[in-house]
């Protein structure tokens, strides 16, 4: 059996930050490989919690605000609205995951440099046990480094200090 954590937590990954004026990087075996995740945790019968940013461009209820509708979102899965880059802040992630006596995560989603690094590390912080599909996370090419670059750089610093690869 593949390795599972005790809930699958999928960040922002919604039309306007896959796909809004550019595409995140290797996006459609992005969205393969968590729509893969999101199989799993559904045969062990395991919860799944979206995670959607809130800002001035993604409105709730807005198309841009909208999760990627090739990912397999269903109506038992957990919803969070979030206004910060850590998915804890402001929000009632940890309540939902202490309801489920959660003790690990498994991540995946948007984008590395920013929601997911933030959110890893705050649940480094608050003692989960955190683990991760290689390249289940994606972002777009920025001043210093290209996406692919970004990504590796990032695995390898969260790499056995804030999660492990499964």
């Amino acid at each position: 059996m593949e390795t599972s954590a005790d809930v699958l937590i999928i960040i922002d990954l919604q039309n306007g930050v896959c796909c809004n004026k550019e595409h995140l990087f290797g996006l459609e075996e992005l969205l393969i490989k968590v729509n893969e995740r999101i199989s799993l945790y559904r045969k062990l019968n395991k919860q799944i919690i979206f995670v959607q940013h809130c800002d001035e461009e993604l409105i709730p209820g807005e198309e841009l605000w909208a999760i990627d509708a090739k990912l397999d979102v269903q109506e038992q899965d957990f919803l969070i609205k979030k206004i910060h880059a850590n998915s804890f802040y402001k929000t009632n992630l940890k309540e939902i995951l202490d309801q489920l006596n959660v003790h690990s995560i498994e991540f995946c989603g948007a984008q590395t440099e920013y929601c997911m690094d933030a959110t890893i590390k705050f649940a480094h912080g608050l003692g989960y046990k955190n683990f991760m599909v290689k390249n289940a996370t994606s972002t777009l090419n920025n001043s210093f480094m290209s996406a692919e670059e970004t990504i590796n750089f990032y695995e390898k610093m969260w790499n056995h200090r804030y999660l492990e690869f499964v």
